[in-house]
């Protein structure tokens, strides 16, 4: 991919520190990308929904809407040709394996200068991956890359409705929500417990739960 091909690109940023959106922007235009924003989650997901065109998106994971892993989880199964960079606060090592594993291009510290982030983004949007170079990927084996892979399988609608199962949703409640009936919830609920390889609900909400937290078992949970 060309310089050019940088340089036409369009850019969503979907963080709701204004700051930080703003020197983005600034950071990003100079190299002449058309830059979006969105202060929410579900801003961001109303801005893909009506603009296929997006080259980029960079994803804070502490947003209003959002916590966790879910957002990324939800972007990568909604729009899994559309390259996400997490950029967030959060330099911990296990963090950034993590957004690795659920299918992050990139992970940039806010920390980061404006020219390796411009690098960065120069990189993925190429088709390349970039994270910290001194963060190793290839971490202890806690269990937690298993998990990613399988949640990795579900559909957009199958993360809405688990993460919904985390919130202590009903059915009919989430039936509701989706404007979907029951038996279409149930039959989304069967699905998840066949992808997670778990027996029950109690099951996949600890596994929901492990994504809005963040937090990973040190050790894979005996089964």
């Amino acid at each position: 991919m060309t310089s050019a091909r940088t340089s036409s690109a369009r850019i969503l940023i979907a963080d709701d520190h204004p700051l930080f959106r703003t020197a983005m922007r600034e950071a990003m235009s100079g190299e002449g990308a058309e830059i979006a924003e969105a202060g929410s989650f579900d801003a961001a997901s109303k801005t893909l929904e009506n603009d296929q065109s997006f080259d980029l998106v960079l994803l804070d994971l502490t947003m209003p809407g959002v916590s966790g892993f879910s957002g990324l989880m939800y972007l990568r199964a909604q729009y899994p040709a559309l390259p996400v960079v997490v950029v967030s606060a959060n330099e911990d090592p296990t963090t950034i394996r993590r957004c690795m594993d659920f299918g992050a291009s990139g992970f940039i510290p806010k920390t980061l200068g404006v020219d390796e982030m411009r690098e960065a983004l120069r990189a993925v949007l190429a088709g390349g991956v970039w994270s910290p170079p001194d963060v190793n990927l290839n971490g202890p084996d806690d269990g937690s890359a298993k998990l990613a892979a399988r949640l990795g399988t579900l559909t957009p609608q199958q993360v809405r409705v688990l993460m919904m199962l985390s919130q202590g949703l009903l059915n009919k409640q989430i039936a509701y929500e989706l404007g979907v009936s029951e038996a279409t919830v149930k039959a989304h609920v069967s699905a998840i417990l066949a992808k997670l390889g778990v027996e029950s609900r109690t099951q996949a909400v600890i596994a929901a739960s492990k994504i809005e937290a963040g937090q990973w078992p040190e050790r894979a949970p005996t089964e």
